[in-house]
């Protein structure tokens, strides 16, 4: 009786998925099933019409390619597991830390200065910053005069203003030596109060009442 080579299509087919099912699979299991399904079909293989041994290379090659898949997935399963873990604990560790992220809330200490930075695509002949409230009202203008490109500091006395304080708000006007206007971006210093996991992302909880991702921090403070 003519045996057909084995079909692997249904371990193939499992090997194509990355669920938790597929990834949870036992590589050697599947290797031992395939070896025993190979014996027997030797043992009843038709002495006229033997195997091919091309036959059997091909479905050799076939079954170790699925269980090193397998291996690869639970591999990298594990290694996401662990880079999880160690994104808690780098996350619990920036509670209590200030950062600067983008926005462009100014920080006031409790002395009454406020202070926030701002990075300059490029070189700029005059550099000016607008202090206002949340509502847009202007309260300040700030001339930096020229600046060169990449991170700069924003400070203001804020001790004499009477509201609200931390509805403060500022704007970069930035122009370089042509009058054209310098692309800038502002950036806020505000403090980490908690800190959670958003799609295998770290997710960070400000003071501010916003929360970015961890990625977005442009630095610690």
């Amino acid at each position: 009786m003519f045996i057909s080579p084995i079909d692997t299509s249904a371990i193939d087919a499992g090997a194509s998925t990355t669920s938790t099912k597929a990834s949870g699979t036992d590589p050697q299991a599947a290797q031992d099933r395939f070896l025993k399904l190979l014996v027997a079909q030797l043992n009843n293989q038709d002495p006229m019409n033997p195997l091919d041994n091309a036959q059997m290379t091909s479905q050799m090659a076939q079954i170790n390619t699925v269980t090193g898949i397998q291996q690869l997935n639970l591999t990298m399963q594990t290694m996401a597991e662990q880079f999880a873990a160690m994104q808690s604990l780098q996350g619990t560790m920036m509670i209590g830390r200030d950062v600067l992220t983008e926005g462009n809330h100014l920080a006031v200490s409790d002395k009454g200065q406020a202070q926030g930075a701002f990075e300059l695509a490029g070189a700029a002949s005059s550099v000016k910053v607008e202090i206002s409230t949340a509502g847009g009202e202007l309260l300040h203008t700030i001339d930096m005069g020229a600046q060169a490109a990449g991170r700069q500091q924003v400070q203001w006395d804020a001790s004499g203003y009477s509201g609200d304080k931390s509805t403060l708000r500022f704007k970069v006007v930035a122009t370089n030596k042509d009058g054209a206007a310098v692309d800038s971006t502002a950036l806020m210093q505000a403090k980490v109060q908690g800190t959670s996991t958003e799609g295998g992302q770290l997710m960070l909880t400000l003071d501010t009442g916003e929360t970015v991702a961890y990625s977005k921090i442009r630095s610690v403070v």
